[in-house]
């Protein structure tokens, strides 16, 4: 039987200046980072990338987003609730386009914050700070236990995490289907027209190298918010995450860091993004 083919938009937030600068500190680029983990979700599965935040960017040779059978939102170094900011404006525009048309949207952190306040929804600073590394015991709602894209997941699971903002207020058609004591919405369900967007604060996509690699590139933001005493300690932890990056089977270390196999095996860290495919997108494209 022939598989399904699903084409997707990945819609990459990082303005350009960032994207070089994370990439000199040995990142992937984000939508290197979604491209591989869709492709595991369905290898079948074909994309373009659009960049959003750079000057005249514009969806590939003039499509529409009606050609794709799902869009996916990357993380961001931009703030949702910056009125000032034009490109947050064009973000903002290209998902309240995605809820018109009926496309399936997918995001992570930023992505979720964008879906939020698009159909109505409200973000702001988290008061507890900037949630960092590992999110710790985020568990299920009611409404998450018993969702699609909380398939085969476990109730309380860790992910990792790297933002200030949270969303505040719920647009209508929306679910909490996940928190945790650091951030109420940990993940989110919202219908809105005739689109439906499933997404997540946390980042599946990011593995203990890509975290390493963003812990070291804003460690000295880290060290003045008190994650690290000193860049000693903060390049300690990045070598470790590395170390048990290249040998997942080093149990001492991943006993020390409280590393479990829903952050070191990819096929459980990434299980929404394949509910997301195979739960919505692809049954979306036989309609």
């Amino acid at each position: 039987m022939k598989q399904p083919r699903p084409h997707i938009l990945i819609v990459e937030g990082y303005p350009k200046s960032d994207r070089e600068n994370l990439g000199k500190c040995g990142m992937d680029s984000a939508s290197d980072l979604y491209a591989n983990m869709l492709k595991k979700a369905c290898p079948e599965m074909t994309f373009d990338i659009l960049y959003p935040s750079d000057p005249g960017a514009t969806l590939p040779m003039g499509s529409s987003l009606e050609n794709y059978d799902g869009v996916a939102w990357t993380g961001c170094s931009l703030t949702v609730q910056d009125n000032t900011d034009k490109r947050v404006a064009i973000h903002l525009e290209l998902a309240r386009e995605a809820f018109r048309v009926g496309v399936p949207q997918f995001g992570t952190c930023w992505g979720l914050q964008i879906a939020a306040v698009a159909a109505g929804g409200t973000v702001a600073a988290n008061p507890n700070g900037r949630e960092m590394g590992i999110a710790r015991k985020i568990t299920l709602s009611p409404s998450g236990r018993g969702h699609a894209l909380y398939q085969n997941k476990p109730t309380t699971f860790d992910g990792f995490v790297s933002h200030f903002d949270e969303v505040t207020h719920l647009p209508d058609g929306a679910e909490v289907l996940a928190g945790n004591a650091f951030t109420r919405v940990q993940a989110l369900s919202v219908h809105h027209l005739k689109g439906t967007f499933w997404g997540l604060q946390y980042h599946p996509e990011y593995d203990l190298f890509q975290m390493a690699r963003l812990m070291y590139c804003r460690r000295e933001n880290l060290i003045k918010e008190g994650f690290f005493t000193d860049d000693d300690n903060a390049l300690n932890l990045v070598e470790n995450f590395e170390s048990l990056h290249k040998k997942p089977s080093n149990m001492a270390l991943a006993w020390q860091l409280g590393v479990e196999s829903d952050i070191l095996v990819d096929s459980v860290r990434q299980t929404e993004p394949y509910n997301w495919m195979h739960g919505l997108v692809i049954p979306h494209m036989g309609k």
